[in-house]
């Protein structure tokens, strides 16, 4: 009998700080940085973000994430035989942050790691462990999102630092006999790695290179437009569906103009697209499943929907799972 994999619980958690365009637009003009809520909703959607205070890490956030998730999936810590976590703002340079919440969680012994695609991690983070659970090298998975991008923002850069946020997303998913992931599409493209990029990194004990994110909007918009219609087309054909199957469309979190640019393409109407930028700003992997668990907590998404996540990110990276939930 072949195996599949299905999301069983879901789970999310954002630092209590939160900073409403207003209190940012205060925040940048006593360094002489202008800008308005106008602007910065007109361009994002964004209205609102939340930030970690300082000395807490994106494996601090995943644990309360990772919690919520069992808790929902009525599952402890040690029934988890793989927990993957998807981050671009890791705790340490190694161990994977994925060892540190295994061990703050307490589900030490199976295999951990991190995933670095971006913006696209979560969707490739839960690609590897529905292959690794139809394959038989994992029975219940833990896979999870977390980021503290407030940690790599220009606060002199107004075009990129109103746009992120801190948070997680997890989701547990398990064995079973009944289709629950029904397709994924991974893609990047090296070439782009100049559109979207925090260009430094650790050597002899310094920062070489810049620390701080650099994106080129303009470009990022007009590819991610694109490829996001192509891998949502490329995952429903490989399922054998078509975008009038899609019950609920949860895309990557970034700019609300890309993701109704996106539902467009589709022919899929706003009121079928799971949308939480405006209260999360972008949170990099943690937006898909922090906007899942939001859409399943507050009724919105119900069990036996058929849901099409998708994003794109730095590197570039780019993809699609279909599955019904």
């Amino acid at each position: 009998m072949r195996r599949y994999s299905r999301i069983t619980g879901t789970g999310s958690y954002l630092p209590p700080r939160k900073l409403t365009n207003s209190d940012l637009v205060a925040a940048l003009a006593a360094k002489g940085i202008e800008t308005s809520d106008d602007w910065i909703v007109e361009r994002t959607g964004i209205r609102a973000r939340h930030f970690a205070d300082a000395g807490v890490f994106s494996s601090d956030l995943g644990l309360e994430a990772a919690k919520n998730a069992l808790q929902a999936a009525g599952c402890s810590a040690q029934d988890i035989d793989l927990l993957i976590v998807a981050t671009s703002t890791p705790d340490m340079v190694f161990p994977s942050t994925a060892c540190i919440l295994q061990n703050k969680l307490g589900a030490n012994g199976c295999p951990a790691f991190d995933v670095q695609a971006v913006c696209s991690g979560f969707i490739y983070a839960l690609s590897i462990a529905d292959a690794m659970i139809q394959t038989g090298a994992a029975n219940r998975a833990l896979v999870i999102g977390a980021e503290v991008f407030s940690r790599i923002l220009d606060f002199t850069d107004r075009t990129t630092c109103v746009l992120f946020g801190d948070g997680a997303g997890a989701v547990v998913l398990e064995a079973s006999d009944t289709p629950g992931i029904l397709a994924s599409d991974l893609h990047a493209d090296g070439k782009h790695v100049d559109i979207l990029c925090v260009p430094g990194h650790v050597s002899g004990g310094a920062v070489l290179g810049d620390p701080l994110l650099k994106m080129d909007g303009q470009a990022v918009f007009k590819l991610a437009v694109g490829v996001l219609e192509d891998t949502a087309r490329a995952a429903l054909e490989k399922a054998g569906k078509t975008a009038a199957d899609i019950d609920w469309l949860i895309p990557h979190q970034a700019n609300i103009r890309i993701m109704q640019s996106t539902a467009k393409r589709l022919k899929l109407s706003m009121d079928k697209v799971v949308v939480t930028v405006d209260q999360h700003g972008n949170t990099s992997a943690a937006s898909i499943p922090l906007a899942l668990d939001s859409a399943v907590r507050s009724g919105k998404v119900k069990r036996g929907e058929t849901l099409l996540l998708e994003g794109v990110g730095g590197g570039f990276t780019w993809g699609a799972v279909l599955l019904n939930l």
